[in-house]
């Protein structure tokens, strides 16, 4: 099931889901609107719920690019053209930090994505909840009008330290959000 953006200015909202039921996993919420106008690509995330029972890393003076933030906290999506076994991997954090890879095929070659030097986004703090909103400049990656396959995710570390994993869908018996199976929406 692909979930496909019929017009530039059209969004899509969808929620992720856990992996796997999580015992006293807080009633948690996680959306996400996705569009693209022109060549940029936009997502907006908002985790509802008991904030408090996330450990969410506190925010840094400076945005800064950094590696392993899916240790934490993370919201992250994949971009992949069609046709190809290239993609990348965008990771952002609550507290300001990011990071882009690029990769060959599947977990292969790994590499920081030269063609970005910052990303800025914006977050928000809500009692009940926090928002995180990005807008990915294409051209520096892709054509314009490159058909993209798209896989949205998020790990969220509780309290009692436990990590969490959540995407449109989990195709394996381990969470694993490389898998093009989960790239379920086309832009």
């Amino acid at each position: 099931m692909m979930l496909s953006l019929l017009a530039e200015a059209e969004s899509v909202l969808f929620s992720l889901q856990p992996f796997t039921p999580v015992q006293d996993l807080p009633d948690l919420g996680i959306t996400v609107r996705l569009a693209r106008r022109s060549n940029k690509a936009s997502l907006s995330y908002t985790i509802r719920g008991p904030i408090r029972e996330i450990e969410v890393p506190e925010p840094v003076e400076t945005r800064l690019r950094t590696g392993r933030l899916w240790e934490e906290t993370c919201l992250e999506f994949f971009l992949a053209t069609k046709g190809s076994p290239q993609y990348w991997e965008i990771n952002l954090s609550p507290s300001g930090r990011w990071n882009i890879y690029r990769f060959s095929g599947y977990r292969e070659e790994m590499q920081e994505e030269a063609a970005f030097t910052s990303l800025p986004f914006r977050v928000e703090d809500g009692k009940d909840s926090f928002s995180l909103d990005v807008e990915l400049r294409l051209d520096r990656i892709i054509s314009p009008n490159t058909p993209l396959h798209v896989g949205v995710s998020a790990t969220i570390k509780l309290r009692r330290d436990l990590m969490t994993y959540w995407a449109l869908s989990h195709p394996g018996q381990k969470p694993d959000f490389h898998r093009r199976e989960s790239f379920l929406a086309e832009l």
